[in-house]
């Protein structure tokens, strides 16, 4: 039986006029209600008919880019390498391409809005940046949105973010192949870097090492987590449940969680931090407790930002190359660049060792 327009105001309690103008976007309508109207959208899989669906085949020149928080530089750094690439002349009828960032503040609910106004309005391409939500409901919900823009032609790449699970990707193959929809996945190698990290501080001698986790429900928090525990099992370093504190990926964050793992454990020597900006609220919280770094406590973070090497000691990271994945998402968005081949590549992190981790006294 077809869905009908009214069919999805009936759902979402409002009139025929109000999905009108929400799926046209053609008149102002209140955040709520317009929420309300997409998840109607959604749950009923109304599509437009006539010659309006005609018109829903085609793609548009729009590329969307959706971002945690476009004020992390982890996000605004890949969001501005993907816009750099998709700006220029490409795809099938040529011209310039307009990014729009959309920034899901975290929010699952937010991701599926975004989803589905890429979806309505047609876009040529959608970029998923960063860790995916670790909700089996959510995961189902966003899988299913993906496979409906790649089946309707839209390209979609995840950069930084891991594939997936059951979803089929696109094949690898020459600049043919990437004219049509499909999904690439270019994830970042989270887990090795954590591991690696990690096995620096016990090769400078390090034992009892605190770990100041990201939230619980990003693929990104757990995958480093589990490298920095693989390097504790490999070298029979005990995995002290007490030196591990889950928190935002923000300076706060850092702060809060290093003076709980100070009070918890006296004989910390070293903390690992979800990220950069994570290990600045550390290094803060260490000079007010009067420690120093390294000489009392070593500081390592993630990721690499561009203040990392300005920090006082300049931090130990590990480097991802956020600019490069990027560039390299929007051009496979554009289809200026092939797929990797089988449709997913591992971006390899680097680390960087510098001042703020040495030995323990």
């Amino acid at each position: 039986m077809t869905v009908t327009l009214s069919d999805v105001a009936a759902r979402a309690r409002v009139s025929p006029a109000t999905v009108s103008r929400v799926l046209n976007g053609n008149y102002p309508v209140a955040a709520e209600t317009r929420e309300r109207v997409l998840r109607a959208v959604d749950e009923l899989d109304y599509v437009l008919n006539g010659p309006a669906s005609a018109l829903a085949a085609a793609t548009s020149d729009l590329v969307g880019i959706l971002v945690n928080d476009i004020a992390d530089p982890f996000f605004g750094i890949m969001a501005g390498a993907i816009q750099s690439e998709i700006g220029g002349p490409g795809g099938r009828a040529g011209g310039e391409r307009m990014a729009v960032v959309c920034n899901t503040g975290g929010s699952p609910e937010r991701e599926l809005t975004y989803l589905t106004l890429l979806q309505r309005q047609r876009a040529a391409a959608v970029v998923l940046t960063g860790g995916a939500i670790e909700d089996e409901e959510h995961g189902a919900a966003v899988a299913a949105k993906l496979r409906r823009l790649t089946s309707a032609g839209t390209r979609v790449v995840l950069c930084g973010r891991p594939p997936l699970p059951g979803e089929p990707v696109k094949s690898g193959g020459g600049a043919a192949d990437a004219e049509g929809g499909g999904l690439v996945a270019l994830t970042f190698d989270n887990r090795g870097g954590g591991r690696h990290l990690t096995e620096h501080l016990i090769g400078l001698g390090h034992r009892r090492i605190g770990y100041i986790a990201g939230p619980r429900e990003r693929t990104t928090t757990r995958h480093r987590l589990e490298g920095h525990r693989d390097a504790l099992a490999a070298h029979g370093v005990e995995d002290d449940p007490l030196l591990t504190v889950h928190g935002p990926y923000d300076r706060a964050s850092g702060h809060g969680a290093t003076l709980e793992l100070l009070d918890r454990a006296r004989d910390l020597t070293a903390i690992v931090a979800a990220n950069d900006t994570v290990a600045l609220g550390a290094c803060a919280a260490l000079r007010e407790r009067g420690l120093r770094i390294p000489d009392d406590v070593s500081v390592a973070g993630f990721d690499d930002l561009p203040f990392s090497i300005d920090a006082v000691p300049a931090l130990t990271t590990v480097r991802l190359p956020l600019h490069d994945a990027g560039a390299w998402a929007g051009r496979i968005a554009t289809g200026r660049e092939s797929p990797p081949a089988g449709g997913i590549a591992t971006v390899q992190g680097e680390l960087m060792v510098r001042g703020s981790t040495a030995r323990p006294r």
